[in-house]
Parts: structure tokens; sequence; C-alpha cells
């Protein structure tokens, strides 16, 4: 193990205050494309007219795993966030088990991301500049703009993202006020808000693709070593964009039942899918506005790529700082501070994705974006519940300023109830892929998450007996949250207490 702390790659320090947090984690949930295309799936598959509610509901569902992740982030800070969390929680085995299904889950609904942007730009161009490429053509060129954006300063990488989000917040709040102006049935109705409109047959699926709209509100940890007070900012981030993406996604669902009306839903959102926001805009506000829009929409998943690009990146880093992969994954730019092999590792990784699905002449819709975003679902949820349970565990033994519920009360409900969406993402995940229930797909794919739980367990047992040097060190390798006020050269990497 590594004796000269000083010595341990590192990642650059106080570049990241609570607002670019924030904007890592709500572009990761990117709005408009959550509005434009998991709204309207979910209104299309299930008809339900009280999905504004289902967010709500889900929000405060989150938040209760919020309070436990909020305060273990005041003590330990990791760029393998969950990684680290399981591993003084639950134990370092878990944490590397944790590890294994977070890469495969962020990488997940990155790489399926790339099927989404490649056929939503390879449409707009071909109708809009008589430009008519194949969808992966597009892709290709949106990973190299990702993989060289992640070579640079993350603080960079924020801009990026903050200009994109607001623009993209800005079409979405057009939307929302078009379709509060033209309700189909001439005047605001509530149904999207009343419980008996959403506890109806079909609300387990309703729940499910609503999971999956929250995925990347979590991922403000992965940044805790490079921002200014680990202490505060990201907890303060978190639930910040937990609140946001909770109520935007509700007022903007809402919008829709109001526009669309509830009888409705299901017929127009299978006809026109993501027209139902781009249709409104164009006929009540302007065309042109319309086909800003569809850019915004366009650069909404570009800027959901890159957070988690970003994500994954940090995760190989700290990984290979603490040797469970190989050591070579813990270099970082020498200007930029960046982890540029954990970059570089994953924009190959996401190449050799897309290459397999373009020669298997696969959907990328349907298939790449679907499978991928399904799987990830799946990954993100078992992960929080197990990050809930590992609050417990590391409070259990320590004597902190947090509160009983912070420690205990708040995490215990939270691995009940995310327990409990695992499970029903499960049942449900033939709804999530739009396939047949009798698909062996509903079974293999969340099956990949559980094995690679089980292989990260395995190898972390492997560890315990081979390289005992290295599974001691496993989670520890973090910088220690230190105060804003604390000047940069009083601040040492430490382990953290075992």
């Amino acid at each position: 193990m590594t004796t000269h702390r000083e010595a341990v790659p590192r990642l650059t320090r106080r570049r990241l205050g609570p607002i670019h947090i924030f904007f890592f984690t709500v572009a990761a949930s990117a709005p408009l494309t959550v509005l434009g295309g998991g709204v309207t799936t979910t209104f299309a598959v299930t008809g339900i007219a009280g999905v504004p509610l289902s967010f709500l509901i889900l929000a405060v569902a989150l938040g209760l795993f919020v309070v436990g992740y909020a305060a273990m982030s005041r003590h330990v800070a990791n760029a393998g966030a969950f990684y680290s969390y399981l591993a003084n929680g639950l134990g370092r085995e878990w944490g590397v088990a944790g590890s294994f299904v977070a890469l495969v889950a962020y990488n997940a609904i990155q790489i399926g991301l790339y099927g989404l942007f490649g056929v939503a730009l390879s449409g707009f161009m071909a109708e809009n500049f008589g430009l008519e490429l194949a969808w992966w053509v597009w892709s290709l060129i949106a990973l190299v703009i990702v993989g060289a954006l992640g070579q640079l300063r993350v603080d960079l990488n924020a801009n990026v993202l903050a200009v994109l989000l607001i623009l993209e917040i800005v079409a979405v709040v057009i939307y929302d006020v078009v379709a509060f102006a033209h309700p189909a049935t001439g005047s605001i109705g509530t149904e999207g808000l009343q419980p008996d409109e959403l506890f109806v047959p079909g609300v387990a699926a309703v729940f499910a693709f609503g999971v999956a709209a929250f995925i990347g509100f979590e991922s403000g940890a992965i940044y805790s070593e490079e921002v200014r007070d680990p202490r505060r900012t990201v907890a303060r981030a978190t639930f910040a964009a937990l609140t946001f993406t909770g109520l935007f996604y509700a007022l903007s669902a809402w919008a829709m039942t109001v526009n669309v009306g509830p009888d409705n839903l299901q017929p127009a959102a299978v006809e026109a899918g993501p027209g139902l926001v781009f249709g409104p805009i164009a006929q009540y506000a302007s065309p042109l506005i319309a086909d800003v829009a569809n850019v915004l929409f366009i650069t909404s998943v570009l800027a959901a790529l890159l957070s988690f690009h970003n994500g994954v990146a940090r995760y190989l880093f700290a990984l290979g700082r603490e040797r469970v992969l190989p050591q070579g994954l813990s270099r970082v730019g020498v200007r930029s501070g960046a982890p540029v092999a954990g970059s570089l590792v994953q924009s190959i990784l996401a190449l050799i994705v897309i290459l397999v699905f373009v020669v298997a002449d696969r959907d990328p819709l349907l298939d790449l974006f679907t499978w991928l975003s399904g799987m990830s679902a799946v990954g993100v949820i078992l992960l929080m519940t197990g990050a809930s349970a590992s609050v417990i565990g590391y409070f259990v033994t320590r004597r902190t300023e947090e509160s009983l519920w912070q420690r205990a009360v708040a995490p215990a409900l939270a691995t009940l109830i995310l327990g409990g969406l695992v499970v029903l993402l499960v049942v449900e995940f033939d709804t999530l892929l739009g396939t047949d229930p009798a698909s062996a797909l509903r079974w293999i794919l969340p099956g990949v998450v559980f094995g690679a739980a089980v292989l990260g367990l395995i190898w972390g047992l492997v560890l315990r007996g081979t390289r005992p040097e290295v599974y001691d060190g496993i989670g520890r390798s973090a910088v220690e949250p230190a105060s804003e006020d604390e000047n940069e050269e009083g601040i040492q990497l430490q382990s953290l207490r075992r």
C-alpha cells in the first residue's frame, strides 16, 4: 500500500461549487429529454393521467435517500462515490461489488444515449438540410466531442453543461406556458395530480418509467474530491437537483395532460411522441422556436452524454488509484487535472458497443437506447439501495453531529422503499423494454446488473485473500472533507478511518 500519501493520484481540488454540481446532476437527468421522450412514452404505454403526481411521490421517496447520502458526503469524499460509501459502510467486498454495478449502470445509460442522439440528429438534419447520414455517423461525431471535453478541466465541462441546460430549461418553460394557456377542455384541470388517476391498473409501469427519469440526480458525490467545500457542496447540490427535477417534471407532465386532455393522452402520445412537445410550440408560439426546441432536445442528450461520461471516468479513476482495477486508470491530466485515462477508456468502450450494434443491424432506439437505459435504471436504484444501507452501517460505530433521523431512520426507510423499487423495475422490465412478457431479454438485461454485483463481490474476496495491501485500501484513498475556509496548502490526502 502506498505510504507517501502525497504520491497518490488525485483530481484537481476546489474547482467546483454547488452551482457546478447542480448543472452536472440536472444535465444528466436531461429535463427536455425526459419530457419529450420519457413522459410521452409513459403516456403512450400506460395511458394513465396521474403521471405528474408520480413524479412528486418519487421525489419524496428519493428525498429519504438524499438525507443519508448527504450526511455521509460530509465524511467521505471519493470520486468512486457509491463504491466508497459501500466500502466504508458495509465492507470492502461490497464496495467492489457496488463499483462493478456502477460501471455497468453508468456506462449503459451513457452508451445508450448515443442511440437516441444519433436518431434525433439524423432526422433533424435530413428534414431541415437534406443531409441524410446514418444515425451512427452522428453518434460517432458526438462521441469524439464528448471524449475531447472529457480530457479538459472539470469546471470547463460544467460551464458547457450550464449553457446547454439553461437553454433546454427555457424551451421546457415555453412549452409549459403554451400548454397551460391552451387547455384541451377549455380550463386547466387537475386530473394529473389526483391520486385516483394514478393508482389504477398499470401504476407499477408508471413508477418504473419515472425512476428512470431521475437517473443522474444522485451523481454529485462523484465530484466530491473536486468541490470547494465537500462537507456542504454535495449535499446542497443534490437536494437542489432532486427538488428541481421533481417539481419540473411534475409541472411539465401536468401541462401535457392539460394541453392534450386526460382522455386523449394515450392515442396522442402513440401518434405524436415527442411531437406532443414541439407541436404546440410551433402552433402557438412560432415554428422557429419549435425548431430551436428541437435543437435543444438534441443538445439535451449531448449534455447528458457529457455528464455521464465524466461520472464513469471518475469511477475508473478511483478504482485505478486503489488498484482494484489496473493502476493506469488513475492517470490524470497534467494541466487539466481530469481523469484522462478513465475518460479515454470510457470512449473506447462506447465506440465498441456502438459498432457492435451497427454490425448487428440493431435498432438504435428500440434496442441500443431502450435496452441499456433499462439496465441502467435497475443498476442505479440497486446502488442507491445499497448506499442507504451503508449509511446506517457507517454511523453505527461513529459518534458524529448527525441526528438519529439522518443516521438511521431516513436511510432505513430509503433502503426499504428503494429495495421495493428494484423489485418493481425487474418485475415490470418487459414494460420498460416494450417487449413480450415471455421475452428472455426481460431477465437477461437486469441479470447483467446483478451478475456484475456478484462478480465484484467475488473479486473483492479474491483481493482480500491474495492482495491484502490492496484490500485494506479499498474505499479509503479519499480526500478527507475540509471546510471551505481552510487553505489549500493545509489539505492533505488521508485514509478514512477504518
